[in-house]
C-alpha cells in the first residue's frame, strides 16, 4: 500500500529529494488517500501523468518554514482549503465555532504539520489550525516561502468564491478569491481536466526559461525576469488581467467576443438597494453559465483589472471517470495519523462506492450546480463492481457497503436527451416546481448495479445512504427501484429531504410541492407493509430558508404535530457561497425573476423558527410561545390536541418579548 509522498520519509522512500518535486499540493485537510478527497484525486491524476507531486497536509499557517518542508516546487503550489469551505468547516450557521474537525487528525482541530515534519500544535498555538479563509492564508504563505512559484487555487472554497460573492461571516460582498489570494489562476469545478493542462503549460514555460539561462545564478535571474506563462483560455478556470484605464466593455468587445460583461465590483458590493439589485443580476448571469455546453465566458471588472471566468470544463465521460477511480488509492488515512486515531472523515466513505457526479435537482440551497454542474455522468457498472471486489478483499471489510451513490443516489444519467446533447436549460429546472415533460426517469441501470453488488461473495448488505430524490423515483413508471430499495438497501429507516411543507417556500427552494412528498410517504408505507417490514421515513427540514416567515414556520410545526414526528436534529439555513438561496438571503429577492423574497435575518427570528421545528423541547417553550404570539396564533398555545406548547402563565409572554428587545 503506497501513499503519495506526504512526509520527508515518504520523499526519501520515493527516491526524491526536497526540491525535486514538480508540484506541492497544499490542503487544509489531513491526507486521506481516497477518491472522496479532492487533494488525493488531483495528486493521483498528476502522478499518473508522470509528475512528481507531494501533499502538504494542514501545514502550520503561522510558520513559513512549514511551507518549505518539501523544498521549492519546480512548477507550482496547488492550494485548496480541503473538502469543505474553511468558514463552513469552522463555524456553525449561527457563527459559533465548531468543537471538532472531522478532517483533522483524530478530529482535533488544533493539530497541523509543523516545520520539522511532525504533527502537533503550531507555533501560534491556535485552537484551530485550519485558518479562516484558508486558501487566502495558504496562498500568502506559499508566496512568502518561495517567491516566483506559481500558485494555483482550487477545490470547493475556490470554486464557489470564484467571482464576487456574498460572505455571510462578514455580512458583505467580497471580491473574487483569486484576487484576495493573489493566485495565478483558479480552478473551479472538478479539476481533472484543468490541472494537467495548467501543468503542461507551466512545464513548457519552465523549459523555455531553463533554456534561456545557464548556471544557477542565471536561472535565478531568469526566474525573476521571465514573463508569466499564458494560462488563459482553459475551460473551468478563472484568471485576471490588468486593463489600466481602458473601459472594460471595450476590452471585452476586442479581446473576448461573445463574452458577457458583469457589473463592476463597485456597483455590486454595497448594501444599498441599487447595489443588491445589481448583485442579483450578476448572480443570475453566473447561475445561467454553469453548463459546459450553454455557458458564456464571464468578465467581471474591478477598476483597472478584470477577472475572466472561462466556460466550465466538460464533465468527465464514463470511461474517464472509470479511469480516475481506478487509480491506486490506498483508501486509508496516511500512517502519520495513527497515533492520533486516524481521520474521522474516512469512516463514512472508506467502504462506500461513488456512482455518479453532477445533479440536475438544482436545489436553491445547494452549491452543486456551481461546482459539479447539472449534467449527471456516472461510472460503469463493471468498474463499480470491480472496486467492490477490492473492498471485499480488504481485511477491514465487514461485509457492509455503506453507500452506492453520489450527490443524488438515484441519478445516473442526464435528465433528458436534450440535456445530453445540448446542455441544461437556462431558465427552468428539471424537477421543480413541476417535473419537466421532457424528463426521462430511469432506474434500470442503478437497479442492475445494486443487484450485482448484492450478489458478490462476501457482501452482506448494500446500503443506499446518499440522498434519494423521492419525486424522481415516483415519476418512474416502474416501482422496481422503490421495491428494491425497501427490500434490500435500508437499515430500519430511510432519510429523505422534503425540506419544508409550505409550497411557497418549497418553490423558492427548488423543491417539489408538498403533495409530492405526501404521495411518496404513502407509497413508502405501502411497500413496507407489503414486504412485511417496519422501516421508518426520517424527513429532513430546514428552518429560516428565504421565503419562510413565522407563518410558514408554524405551518411546518403543525405538519410535524399532525404527523407525530419531531426531528431530533434541526438544520438552520446556512448562507454559504455559490447558492441561489444565499443570493436571495442577501438581496431579499429572487435573482432569477426579480421578485421580492422575505428573509429572516435577525438571530432571534432564526432562533424562533428553529424552535418551532422542535416545539416539544422544554428548552424551546418560551421561544415557541413568543413566535405564536407574534404571528397571532395564540390558538396553538394551551393544552388542546392542536396546541404546540402549553401556556406558560402570566409572565411567559413578558419574558420572551423583553429578550427580543435586547437581541
Amino acid at each position: 500500500m503506497r501513499f503519495l509522498p506526504a512526509t520527508l520519509a515518504d520523499i526519501a522512500a520515493a527516491g526524491f529529494r526536497p526540491g525535486d518535486l514538480d508540484a506541492v499540493i497544499v490542503t487544509g485537510d489531513a491526507y486521506v488517500d481516497h477518491a472522496s478527497f479532492g487533494a488525493a484525486i488531483i495528486g493521483r491524476v498528476l502522478a499518473d501523468a508522470g509528475y512528481k507531486v507531494a501533499i502538504l497536509a494542514r501545514p502550520d499557517p503561522d510558520d513559513v518554514e512549514a511551507f518549505r518542508l518539501f523544498g521549492r516546487p519546480r512548477l507550482a503550489f496547488l492550494v485548496t482549503s480541503g473538502a469543505v469551505d474553511s468558514m463552513v468547516s469552522t463555524y456553525t450557521a449561527n457563527k459559533k465555532p465548531r468543537s471538532e474537525d472531522d478532517y483533522a487528525p483524530g478530529g482535533n482541530k488544533a493539530l497541523c504539520m509543523r516545520a520539522d515534519g511532525s504533527i502537533g500544535q503550531g507555533i501560534a498555538k491556535r485552537p484551530n489550525a485550519r485558518p479562516d479563509r484558508a486558501i487566502i492564508a495558504y496562498s500568502t504563505m506559499c508566496r512568502q516561502a518561495f517567491k516566483g512559484v506559481p500558485v494555483v487555487i482550487g477545490g470547493l472554497e475556490a470554486s464557489l468564491r470564484r467571482l464576487a460573492h456574498y460572505d455571510y461571516w462578514s455580512d458583505a460582498v467580497r471580491k473574487s478569491i483569486l484576487l484576495d489570494a493573489k493566485a495565478d489562476i483558479l480552478v473551479y469545478g472538478m479539476g481533472e481536466r484543468q490541472i494537467p493542462e495548467i501543468m503542461e503549460r507551466l512545464a513548457a514555460a519552465a523549459a523555455i526559461e531553463a533554456a534561456a539561462g545557464s548556471g544557477a545564478a542565471a536561472a535565478d535571474s531568469n526566474r525573476r525576469r521571465a514573463p508569466k506563462p499564458d494560462l488563459s483560455g482553459i475551460p473551468g478556470t478563472v484568471w485576471a488581467r490588468h486593463i489600466g484605464a481602458a473601459p472594460a466593455a471595450q476590452v471585452v468587445d476586442e479581446s473576448f467576443p461573445g463574452a458577457e460583461l458583469l457589473p463592476d465590483f463597485s456597483a455590486i458590493s454595497g448594501a444599498d438597494p441599487a447595489s443588491k439589485r445589481a448583485y442579483a443580476a450578476s448572480f443570475a448571469a453566473q447561475y445561467r453559465s454553469t453548463d459546459s455546453r450553454t455557458a458564456r465566458v464571464l468578465v467581471e471588472p474591478y477598476g483597472d483589472r478584470i477577472v475572466i471566468q472561462e466556460k466550465p470544463a466538460a464533465p468527465l465521460e464514463r470511461g474517464e471517470l472509470d479511469r480516475v477511480y481506478a487509480l491506486p488509492f490506498a483508501r486509508r488515512a496516511h500512517p502519520m495519523y495513527e497515533a492520533w486515531g486516524g481521520v474521522p472523515a474516512l469512516a463514512e466513505v472508506q467502504f462506500s462506492l461513488l456512482s455518479s457526479r453532477g445533479c440536475f435537482g438544482a436545489c436553491s440551497f445547494c452549491a452543486l450546480t456551481f461546482h459539479q454542474g447539472r449534467k449527471v455522468t456516472s461510472r460503469s457498472v463493471g468498474a463499480i463492481v470491480a472496486e467492490a471486489r477490492e473492498l471485499v478483499a480488504d481485511p477491514e471489510f465487514k461485509g457492509y457497503i455503506h453507500d452506492v451513490g453520489g450527490p443524488t443516489a438515484n441519478f445516473r444519467r442526464a435528465a433528458c436527451e436534450k440535456m445530453e446533447k445540448r446542455g441544461a436549460c437556462l431558465d427552468r429546472r428539471c424537477l421543480a416546481p413541476e417535473p419537466c415533460p421532457n424528463l426521462e426517469p430511469d432506474h434500470a441501470e442503478y437497479v442492475r448495479l445494486l443487484r450485482e453488488l448484492r450478489a458478490l461473495p462476501g457482501v452482506k448488505k448494500v446500503f443506499v445512504r446518499s440522498g434519494v430524490r423521492f419525486d424522481y423515483a415516483m415519476l418512474d413508471g416502474s416501482d422496481e427501484f422503490l421495491r428494491e430499495l425497501v427490500a434490500h438497501h435500508i437499515s430500519g429507516q430511510l432519510k429523505v429531504a422534503p425540506e419544508h411543507v409550505s409550497d411557497k417556500v418549497l418553490a423558492l427552494m427548488g423543491k417539489p410541492p408538498r403533495r409530492a412528498y405526501d404521495a411518496f410517504a404513502e407509497r413508502y408505507a405501502t411497500l413496507n407493509r407489503e414486504a412485511g417490514l417496519k422501516q421508518y421515513l426520517v424527513p429532513y427540514f430546514i428552518s429560516a430558508h428565504p421565503g419562510s416567515g413565522l407563518a410558514e414556520a408554524i405551518e411546518l410545526a403543525e405538519y410535524l404535530r399532525g404527523a407525530g414526528f419531531v426531528p431530533d436534529q434541526a438544520q438552520d439555513f446556512y448562507p454559504t457561497p455559490g447558492t441561489l438561496a444565499t443570493a436571495m438571503y442577501w438581496c431579499e429577492r429572487n435573482p432569477l425573476d426579480g421578485s421580492p423574497v422575505y428573509v429572516a435575518k435577525g438571530a432571534h427570528e432564526r432562533a424562533m423558527q428553529r424552535a418551532l421545528l422542535q416545539f416539544k423541547a422544554p428548552a424551546n417553550a418560551d421561544l415557541v410561545r413568543e413566535a405564536l404570539a407574534l404571528a397571532g396564533r395564540r390558538d396553538l398555545i394551551g393544552s388542546g390536541p392542536r396546541c404546540l406548547v402549553r401556556d406558560g402563565g402570566p409572565s411567559s409572554s413578558q419574558g420572551p418579548r423583553s429578550r427580543r428587545r435586547r437581541s
